[in-house]
């Protein structure tokens, strides 16, 4: 299928040049990695993960995660919540006190830990619950524009995403993204991108956006041409390739030019002195995140792998820097590679983060037996949102 597409994403009066958004992934996108990305490129950089109960009982995490560095023109908050009042409290919260231009509701988490609880892409399965949830939300942000990330169900036979497709249409949201897997594939396989063209077909009046397997530019093009979706949202392919922001600003600068150009793009192909600068200056931002050092030095360390990921460094360098203790330290480790290494070609590409087969989804008891909540699956929900990452 090929749809001609807008000149950019457009949620409520934001417009969105670069119809890409960054995934929410909890531990990674906080403020240091979000503005690392928009060094490189353009489109919507989307917060951790959060949960509404931490918001409304104002946990000190739960309001750093929320905050923005002054540099983010659109300050875009990803909630995760299973009981409507809870998420209309915190939606209340974030619009009264000016802490979000955006809202982007999560019902796509396939940890067992959540879903186990009924949460996470466990949930459109209730169809009431979901389309409360939604609605609740929607009336609580008012002017602030509201999106909905999902899968496409619990498993291949209890599939959700066109009936909570609709139902989050119908309950005013800006826009739609689909990952193409079910809880169940976890991150198995290859996303089902039939599945999102399939989206896009039933929702014409809504924005829709698709999420899973693109690792470059050239999946994000292939992508809309093949599923007509409006934009494309990146999780995994920017671990430790934050440049990949670049290479999908320019492939979408050709492509909102003409659909139908072939024009080649050029990736950004760094040498080795270039991610290790990229990764320093990942190392900084985190400094400023956290106002500690010592704690941004703890966090850089897992990101080592994905940003060396197939450079001829040696397990030596690798374990070094996975125990770096200071940015001083981690000067001495970088010293002493050799800066002009070229990049290693398709070794440096490809899946990253989160694998795993598929497994089956982790759910409540009798959870499957009703599209409505029954027994006590309500209590059982309300442990869903211990915590405050949710994921």
């Amino acid at each position: 299928m090929t749809t001609a597409v807008k000149p950019a994403l457009q949620y409520g009066k934001i417009s969105i040049a670069t119809p890409v958004v960054l995934a929410p992934m909890a531990g990674i996108t906080n403020t240091a990695f979000r503005r690392l990305c928009r060094e490189f490129g353009g489109g919507l950089y989307v917060s951790e993960m959060v949960t509404s109960r931490a918001l409304v009982e104002r946990t000190e995490e739960s309001l750093r995660l929320v905050g923005h560095h002054e540099s983010e023109d659109i300050r875009s908050v990803q909630l995760y919540g299973v009981d409507p009042k809870t998420i209309a409290d915190a939606v209340t919260m974030l619009v009264s006190e000016d802490r979000a231009d955006h809202i982007d509701l999560n019902f796509g988490c396939p940890v067992p830990k959540v879903t186990r609880k009924g949460g996470g892409a466990a949930l459109p399965w209730k169809q009431d619950l979901f389309s409360s949830i939604v609605q609740a939300a929607v009336k609580a942000a008012g002017d602030i524009p509201v999106t909905v990330k999902m899968r496409k169900g619990i498993d291949a036979e209890h599939l959700t995403f066109l009936d909570a497709g609709k139902a989050a249409r119908d309950a005013g949201v800006a826009a739609i993204a689909l990952h193409g897997r079910t809880a169940s594939d976890y991150y198995s396989g290859n996303a089902d991108w039939n599945s999102i063209a399939d989206l896009r077909e039933a929702l014409p009046d809504v924005q829709v956006l698709g999420n899973g397997d693109i690792w470059s530019a050239n999946d994000a093009i292939r992508m809309m041409r093949q599923t007509g979706v409006d934009g494309v949202v990146v999780g995994r392919g920017c671990l430790g390739r934050p440049w990949l922001f670049g290479d999908l600003q320019a492939a979408f600068d050709e492509y909102l030019r003409d659909p139908n150009s072939n024009a080649a793009i050029n990736p950004i192909q760094p040498n080795l002195g270039e991610v290790a600068d990229a990764f320093k200056r990942h190392a900084e931002l985190l400094v400023e995140f956290f106002e500690s050092e010592e704690h941004a030095c703890r966090d850089i360390r897992k990101h080592v792998a994905w940003y060396f990921k197939g450079y001829p460094v040696g397990g030596e360098f690798r374990a070094a820097l996975a125990q770096v203790e200071s940015l001083e330290h981690m000067d001495q480790i970088l010293s002493g590679l050799d800066r002009e290494q070229p990049y290693p070609g398709e070794e440096a590409e490809g899946p990253r983060g989160r694998l795993g087969g598929a497994k089956t989804c982790a759910l409540p008891e009798r959870w499957l037996d009703s599209r409505e909540l029954v027994g006590d699956q309500k209590s059982v929900l309300q442990d869903a949102e211990i915590g405050v990452s949710g994921g």
